[in-house]
């Protein structure tokens, strides 16, 4: 990652700006999300205010997407609240697997190439949403002018974190 402005000198492309970041610990269970997704929500919520942004600016989601019940509720109960507007959602993980602690730095990058391609890869695997789910989930690959986007990656014992990149 480069300092706004320092690519082009060395030859360099921006394929998108990081333009916010947030980061909470709600601790709540070594491996389970906080039922209610408080920590979630403030991070997604500290994202967009260093981003300067609303929630209706977000265009797209790389959610975290881990295809288990309490998470993917989780973290579709906090999308629902922080962003009604319904932005297209889309998790990497049924082409990349769960990476760990590499899981974030990938999808941030499928985020950068999301918003650099103007477009959304479809969520691989995903046939039927759980009806509890209210979210608009890409099944294939959608053009989309993405002006921001953010990136969701939540870890063992609470850890939350949240991207927001916009275009370059």
């Amino acid at each position: 990652m480069d300092r706004w402005g320092s690519a082009p000198p060395r030859g360099a492309r921006a394929r998108a700006r990081l333009v916010g970041h947030g980061a909470t610990a709600d601790a709540h269970h070594m491996t389970s999300p906080h039922p209610t997704g408080a920590g979630a929500e403030a991070a997604l919520r500290a994202a967009l205010a260093d981003a300067g942004a609303t929630p209706e600016d977000v265009a797209h989601v790389n959610a975290h997407g881990t295809s288990t019940r309490l998470n993917d509720l989780v973290e579709a109960q906090v999308l629902s609240r922080v962003l009604p507007h319904a932005p297209l959602v889309t998790s990497t993980k049924g082409v990349t697997g769960h990476l760990l602690g590499a899981a974030g730095a990938v999808e941030a990058a499928f985020t950068v190439l999301s918003v650099e391609h103007a477009l959304v890869p479809p969520t691989s695997g995903l046939t039927t949403l759980d009806p509890k789910i209210h979210i608009e989930a890409a099944t294939a690959a959608v053009p989309l002018d993405i002006p921001l986007a953010v990136s969701n990656s939540f870890g063992f014992g609470g850890q939350n974190a949240v991207l927001a990149f916009a275009a370059a």
